[in-house]
C-alpha cells in the first residue's frame, strides 16, 4: 500500500544562467521538483525529478513513470469497497494539489 504520493521542491540556488528560464516558476526562482512515494516506514518507493519546465506539481506527474502502467492496462488489478460500491481502479491521494478556492 502506498502512504504518500507528494511534490516537494528546492530552489536551485547555483542554477547556470543558461537553464535558469527553464526551471522557474511563477516566484522566478529556478526550482527542482521531486515527486516521490513513500509507505508510512518511511520506505521510498519511487523518485523522480521534474524535467525541465515542469514547473507544478500536476506537469511533473504528467511526465512521470508512476502512472505508466495504470494509463497502459498493465497494473495489478486493485479491488476495494467503499460505502458498498466495488471499486478496481488504484486511487491515489494526494494533499495540496488543487489551489483552495
Amino acid at each position: 500500500m502506498m502512504a504518500n504520493i507528494d511534490c516537494m521542491r528546492w530552489e536551485w540556488k547555483n542554477c547556470p544562467r543558461a537553464w535558469r528560464d527553464m526551471f522557474q516558476g511563477r516566484n522566478r526562482k529556478a526550482t527542482l521538483i521531486l515527486e516521490d512515494v513513500a509507505s508510512r516506514g518511511l520506505w521510498i518507493w519511487h523518485a523522480f525529478f521534474g524535467t525541465l519546465g515542469s514547473c507544478n506539481d500536476i506537469n511533473v506527474f504528467d511526465k512521470s513513470p508512476i502512472f505508466y502502467d495504470v494509463l497502459s492496462g498493465h497494473a495489478p488489478r486493485v479491488l476495494y469497497v467503499v460505502n458498498g460500491n466495488v471499486y478496481d481502479m488504484r486511487y491515489y491521494l494526494a494533499d495540496d494539489i488543487y489551489p483552495k478556492w
